[in-house]
């Protein structure tokens, strides 16, 4: 089912914000999938005409990479975890439990916005999920690397399979008691393989 809905105001509101649309259109991408959501729908939820979504964000793709950055950088935001000096598989684990918390939030938001659409293959909009699922791995490399923990590419596979089925488990409808349950020992093996190093 396409969301496409008609009753928008006309124009370009006052107090326009930028991230407060990309956030209302994230929101429907989230819930719906890029695919069901329509410029209509957009230009509704953000509150203003096609013209000025176009002049703004220039196509319906450019608008959904930008939700992707923004979820990227907001519902579980690395740089809260991946901090110079931090203990490293203690912020890995605790990024898995933000994760898990983050997936159940919203009753008709659960999973990863990121990872459920890089599930769509070729498309323009998988390719786009990809992208930036494949940047966030490569900075839990890059952290990994700098607090000298061997084999960081291997590690942060392992983190990125994890959130991928904490995501797909919330899609299929885990409650959070149970992801956390997962995200638990899933840090508790990190801790494990750290000591297992020293």
């Amino acid at each position: 089912m396409t969301i496409n809905e008609n009753k928008r105001p006309r124009g370009r509101p006052r107090g326009f914000a930028l991230e407060a649309a990309v956030e209302a259109g994230q929101h429907l991408f989230h819930e719906h999938g890029y695919e069901n959501v329509s410029v209509a729908a957009l230009t509704e939820a953000i509150g203003i005409t096609p013209p000025s979504f176009y002049a703004a964000f220039g196509s319906k793709a450019a608008f959904f990479k930008e939700s992707l950055r923004l979820y990227s950088a907001t519902v579980v935001p690395l740089d809260r975890f991946l901090m110079p000096g931090a203990a490293p598989m203690a912020a890995l684990g605790d990024m898995l439990r933000a994760a898990a918390h983050a997936y159940t939030t919203g009753p008709q938001r659960r999973g990863c916005l990121i990872l459920e659409h890089a599930k769509a293959g070729t498309t323009d909009w998988g390719i786009a999920a990809k992208q930036i699922a494949g940047e966030n791995r490569s900075r839990v490399a890059e952290f990994l690397d700098d607090a000298g923990i061997k084999a960081p590419g291997r590690v942060a596979d392992y983190v990125a399979t994890t959130m991928l089925g904490l995501s797909a488990a919330a899609r299929e409808g885990w409650d959070e008691p149970r992801l956390l349950a997962v995200a638990n020992t899933a840090a508790e093996a990190l801790l494990c393989r750290s000591a297992l190093e020293e």
